[in-house]
């Protein structure tokens, strides 16, 4: 795989099984070079017979759909070229979609009523004079911020204080009925127009329906209000309630707590009128419960059930904690949640639960939940008591699940797929249907698996101190002795997997033998496993990265122990940083978004009133030991900074200041500074730079670390500046 293969990357979205399990609709999202962008459709595939899976919408960007209740409409999120995704609904059958939402900064999320008649969702809204609320009205012309809290920005997002998450309700439109034409101007509107100054009632505005759209469809009315943020959706009591996430109590500017707020939708049910207050509403699940709540669904049986993490009495202690199933009976004592899965296990029996892989509700009041371990990603079937079935996917990675009935569909990744489903027929109780093997519903990368994909060398290599670290090999064809790329992921509390992943084999076909582990601080190996290097960060970790690839050299002879690079991104920034202080072997680095200052990420970070705190400490002494910045001066490996403008997780200044310092020390150095992207960069950046990302890298191997496939012509040359002539 090539750079410029970046578009036969097919992902595909959470499947939607329609509820006579006939068939699943889906997303499939690639990027496409020539819109900058990514763009994608619904699909469908029968889950019986052979057919081949067929586009049904043709939208820009569509993705995230579900089925109603009766499964006569399919609603989705669609997004035009620069624009905000918007809630439609489709027949099921195929049409038109209709929108129902121009919410001035998108839809996020949504859920269908169990009526099938209403949809919840959730979208920003915008403080009145900001993000085009007033037109006309510039950003660098909008009132000053003022600020109180110590988290008031996000990746990705920018300011949050003063555009909140809201939730809002509105009634689905009839989507079989007559179009109505827009309205032709009459005399009588110009009059309508002369009264330009409108009372402000001081709260926030609801999100109109389009103008384009027919006047009889309903506004959307927003169910809550407050400088709170929401996520996740779940209706319960047949749809009478509906419960959300929040952090709504009074130390929730220094803590991670979070709790489930039910809302009380049952003292109006007509969702379209505009005019209502939010619905009440009163706190299920608290704050005092120290739980750092990911997900939530609700069963027909009464069970709440939580993805969360318990984050101790101090509200912060996350490092390395694993995520667990809650469960509680709603709407009863839901203040009290019962830890379903425990994270001490270990061994075949670890639990340590994906904290974004969300919950899947099955007919018998089971859940599915995702498990990391070991560089996998498992589907996991959890009754209410705690028994865990493991589901067979075929894969090595699920990325997410829908069931209906018996049947379980799940969308995978592998080392020679980027994005498919498969059918799982799991033995659930109440059905006689045997388990049979995952049914391969699509294939979408068979065009990438032509451009000579190369499978990892699975290793696990006994460190300096006796401890076992696992990680993959991936070489390039030939006999070598190849040149060698050690790369490290971000997180920390992450892992490499089995998965296809697009920088291993883009740096493979370039020439390159690529060395990946998962040290001690990833995630997937158990809690004692993650909180390894919690206020010691730069040790074990460090020892690991180093043993492992002292390990893969020794076990692989095509790989040459004498051409050694170093790369990473994020907390894999830092530890590339930290190495090159310590370990002198190494032709070059590239140091991308990295963690490198934990003194000047505090008020800079959108993390930063906490991250440093958790993993690096507080004492000045004991953060200076463990600061990339502080021991710059120790650096003597010709280094590449990688940063974007906008990143707010790892703010541009943490590379400015890094390589500012290796260039006073006398270091060949480069920074390079993306415009206009975020932490995100190298996963959903612009297409173009993305490519543009890999060229980057390449040139910069190719210069100190050539292979026979990446080298420099030999009438290329250095400027002054380092920069190759051509």
């Amino acid at each position: 795989m090539k750079a410029a293969d970046l578009p036969l990357l097919r992902t595909v979205s959470r499947p939607t099984i329609h509820p006579d399990g006939s068939r699943a609709v889906f997303s499939r999202v690639n990027a496409d070079f020539a819109a900058d962008d990514y763009i994608g459709q619904l699909w469908t595939v029968a889950l019986v017979g052979e057919p081949a899976p067929r586009r049904i919408t043709r939208g820009f960007r569509d993705t995230a759909p579900r089925f109603s209740p009766d499964g006569s409409l399919i609603a989705f999120l669609r997004a035009d070229a620069g624009g905000t995704a918007q809630l439609h609904v489709v027949d099921a059958a195929g049409g038109e979609p209709l929108a129902m939402t121009d919410a001035a900064l998108g839809v996020t999320d949504f859920r269908w009523h169990p009526n099938g008649d209403r949809i919840a969702f959730l979208a920003r809204v915008p403080e009145r004079g900001r993000y085009g609320t007033v037109v006309g009205l510039s950003v660098d012309a909008e009132p000053a911020r003022r600020i109180d809290t110590l988290r008031y920005r996000s990746n990705g997002v920018g300011y949050t204080n003063d555009r909140r998450v809201h939730v809002f309700l509105a009634v689905v439109p009839n989507v079989w009925g007559a179009p109505m034409p827009a309205l032709a101007p009459v005399l009588a509107d110009a009059t309508r127009g002369e009264s330009k100054n409108q009372p402000d009632t001081g709260r926030n505005p609801v999100l109109p329906v389009q103008a384009s759209l027919p006047s009889g469809l309903p506004v959307a009315r927003q169910v809550t209000e407050g400088n709170f943020d929401h996520s996740g959706l779940a209706f319960a009591s047949a749809g009478s309630r509906l419960l959300t996430i929040s952090a709504r109590h009074a130390d929730r500017d220094n803590d991670l707590r979070s709790e489930v707020i039910e809302l009380n939708l049952s003292l109006d049910e007509d969702a379209s009128k505009t005019d209502e207050l939010p619905a009440p509403a009163r706190t299920v699940v608290r704050s005092t419960k120290n739980l750092s709540i990911s997900a939530l669904a609700c069963a027909d049986d009464g069970a709440l059930w939580l993805l969360a993490t318990d984050v101790g009495a101090t509200g912060r202690d996350f490092v390395g904690r694993v995520s667990a199933l809650y469960r509680s009976v709603y709407p009863g004592d839901a203040s009290t949640p019962i830890r379903v899965t425990h994270p001490h296990q270990t061994g075949q029996d670890l639990l340590d639960l994906e904290a974004t892989g969300g919950i899947s509700v099955l007919a018998d009041g089971s859940v599915l939940v995702l498990r990391g371990s070991r560089g996998r990603v498992d589907l996991l079937r959890v009754s209410h008591d705690g028994r865990v079935e493991p589901l067979d996917c075929g894969a090595s990675v699920a990325s997410s699940a829908d069931a209906s009935g018996e049947s379980v569909v799940v969308a995978v990744q592998s080392g020679g797929t980027s994005g498919d489903l498969v059918l799982v027929h799991a033995n659930l109780p109440g059905t006689q249907t045997p388990c049979l093997e995952p049914k391969r519903l699509t294939d979408f990368s068979g065009h990438l698996r032509a451009t000579g994909l190369v499978p990892g060398i699975e290793l696990t290599i006994t460190g300096r101190d006796g401890y076992p670290v696992h990680g993959w090999v991936h070489t390039p064809p030939g006999s070598g002795p190849h040149p060698v790329l050690l790369t490290i992921h971000g997180g920390p509390y992450s892992q490499y997997t089995g998965a296809l992943l697009d920088e291993t084999q883009v740096y493979v076909d370039a020439g390159y033998a690529v060395v990946l582990c998962n040290p001690r601080g990833s995630s997937g190996y158990g809690e004692a496993h993650g909180r390894a290097i919690r206020q010691r960060m730069g040790t074990l970790d460090l020892a690991d990265v180093l043993d492992f690839l002292d390990g893969a050299l020794e076990a692989e002879p095509v790989l040459d122990a004498q051409r050694v690079g170093i790369m990473g991104g994020s907390y894999g920034g830092y530890l590339t940083a930290w190495t090159i202080a310590h370990d002198h072997r190494f032709a070059a680095a590239i140091v991308e978004r990295g963690f490198l200052d934990p003194d000047a990420f505090v008020g800079t970070s959108d993390i930063g009133d906490f991250f440093g705190d958790e993993y690096a400490g507080t004492d000045a002494n004991l953060v200076r030991s463990q600061s990339p910045q502080f021991l710059v001066s120790q650096v003597q490996t010709p280094t590449l900074v990688l940063h974007s403008a906008q990143d707010l997780r790892c703010p541009l200044s943490q590379g400015e200041r890094y390589y500012a310092a290796l260039k006073r020390s006398g270091i060949q150095a480069e920074l390079v500074i993306f415009p206009g992207e975020n932490h995100e960069l190298s996963r959903t950046g612009r297409p173009r730079h993305r490519l543009q990302r890999f060229e980057i890298i390449l040139d910069w191997w190719a210069r100190f670390l050539p292979s026979a496939a990446n080298h420099r012509r030999s009438d290329e040359h250095d400027n002054e500046n380092g920069h190759p002539i051509t």
